[in-house]
């Protein structure tokens, strides 16, 4: 899962906004900076060109992606951790940073109560999640393409966790909930460049979660290569370029 995650939808998908974080980490300045939901060190790589004196500790819940992003981006401190139970001690950090990875957390007010202990006075929470499924184009055309392919039951996964976090609302009350202060919550449209429709597709069915539920409903292989013609029809042949959207978060602990 990590090499098709990587692979396949790391410059698609994440690599445009991975600079955007970066850079507002580039004026935040940092000297102690924790990523958490790190994957594959995609922002990771980023951050370290962008902070090149900083301290940067790397966490994912996934030894799998651990082990992946360390031989990847070697610079940081690589550790498998729970975003909800962080070890470190209280006001370590002056930055924390998360790309996409809060819409998986079970108690995203843990998560957060948990970024807010160990930020510093000061210290600043960044973070990403997805607009909902049909405002990003990459992400649409597989839930579409996939109702073709299974029309009995297919899969909710996408639509349900990675990109059934997007009520500016609901992440306001969450991100108070767990002690911290809502400094901006920016909606960004960003271009996504990937080679082929069959990259996206084989992304998503091998590298990420949706691969459990399509397993669960049968034959992977024949899945995915019916998806591959259904969204090569509908995005064309060849190199294909589409809209993402997503929220970009700041938030402070109160007690700053």
């Amino acid at each position: 899962m990590p090499e098709y995650y990587d692979r396949c939808l790391g410059p698609a998908l994440f690599a445009p906004y991975a600079q955007c974080l970066a850079g507002i980490g580039a004026t935040r300045e940092p000297q102690a900076l924790l990523e958490v939901a790190a994957g594959t060190g995609i922002v990771t790589a980023e951050l370290v060109r962008a902070l090149p004196t900083a301290h940067i500790t790397a966490t994912d819940l996934n030894p799998a992606m651990v082990a992946w992003a360390a031989q990847r981006v070697p610079a940081p401190a690589w550790l498998p951790v729970d975003a909800q139970r962080l070890p470190f001690r209280d006001a370590t950090f002056d930055m924390m940073v998360c790309q996409f990875g809060v819409m998986f957390f079970p108690d995203k007010a843990k998560a957060f109560a948990e970024a807010a202990r160990v930020l510093r006075p000061g210290g600043v929470f960044v973070f990403t999640a997805w607009d909902a499924v049909d405002t990003s184009d990459f992400p649409a055309a597989v839930v579409a393409g996939l109702a073709e392919v299974i029309r009995d039951d297919p899969p909710d996964f996408l639509a349900r966790v990675p990109y059934g976090y997007h009520d500016p609302d609901q992440i306001r009350r969450d991100v108070v909930a767990g002690g911290l202060g809502l400094e901006s919550i920016e909606r960004l449209v960003l271009p996504g460049t990937a080679p082929s429709a069959r990259a996206i597709a084989e992304g998503f069915c091998y590298g990420t979660p949706l691969r459990f539920a399509l397993e669960q409903r049968g034959d992977i292989t024949e899945f995915t290569e019916e998806l591959v013609e259904r969204m090569t029809a509908n995005l064309g042949a060849g190199p294909v370029e589409c809209d993402l959207a997503a929220y970009v978060v700041t938030a402070r602990p109160f007690r700053c």
